[in-house]
Parts: C-alpha cells; structure tokens; sequence
C-alpha cells in the first residue's frame, strides 16, 4: 500500500491486511450476511468472477498468489456506509493492471458487500 491518506479507511487496511503475511485475517472482518463479487480481468475477453459468501471469498484467497502481487491506493472516497477504492495491481513492483472496489460497511463495523473489477485493458496512471 502507498502512504497516501484516504477517505475509505475499511478498505485501505482491508488491501493492506490482504497484502501482508496472514491475507486470510480479512475474514475476520466480513459479516455474517457477506457477500462479494470479484471480477478478474485476464485479458483477451477472458474473466473469472469470484461471487458468493464466505466461501467464495476463501477460494479467492486459496488461488492468490501470496506475496506476489499489491495493492496501490489511487483515490478513494468515503459515502455514509459505502467505500471506493481505485487502485493499481503491481507484480513484483511492475504496474500490472487497474482496479476498482466498493464495499458497504455495516454497523458493526464490518464489510456487508464487496464489489471489485480489475483489467489490465484501462490504466489511470
């Protein structure tokens, strides 16, 4: 993660928690009701699309490449329970593709929805 102060504080230490040693400590902060959709952009018009509960949220994490590739905060912006994130996925350091998240945040203070589209296609560089 970049040092850059944000305005979608769940979901700037939710990419750092998935960024660092123990990524799997991100299911301690989802709800009871959680549910997500991750859309992953392999070029070509090829995707894979994590969507569920809990459940899919672990096969996503089972599938990462730990350790591999980061998150950088672009922008990010805060609406009452909802957060937007804009980033960008880096390899090893080397700029890889764009991406956007939006989570609801409930009144427990944990994440209620999750929705992430990542493409190597658009770039906000």
């Amino acid at each position: 993660m970049t040092d850059t102060p944000t305005a979608a504080p769940f979901l700037t230490a939710w990419f750092e928690i998935l960024d660092g040693d123990e990524p799997s400590r991100i299911l301690d902060l989802i709800s009871d009701d959680f549910s997500l959709s991750i859309l992953f952009s392999a070029g070509d018009g090829n995707a894979t699309d994590f969507a569920g509960d809990r459940a899919a949220l672990v096969g996503y994490l089972e599938q990462r490449e730990k350790g591999t590739r980061t998150h950088h905060l672009l922008s990010a912006t805060t609406l009452g329970k909802d957060e937007l994130f804009l980033g960008e996925v880096r390899r090893s350091g080397v700029p890889e593709a764009s991406f956007v998240a939006a989570g609801r945040v409930n009144d427990e203070g944990r994440l209620q929805r999750l929705l992430i589209g990542r493409s190597s296609q658009v770039r906000f560089d």
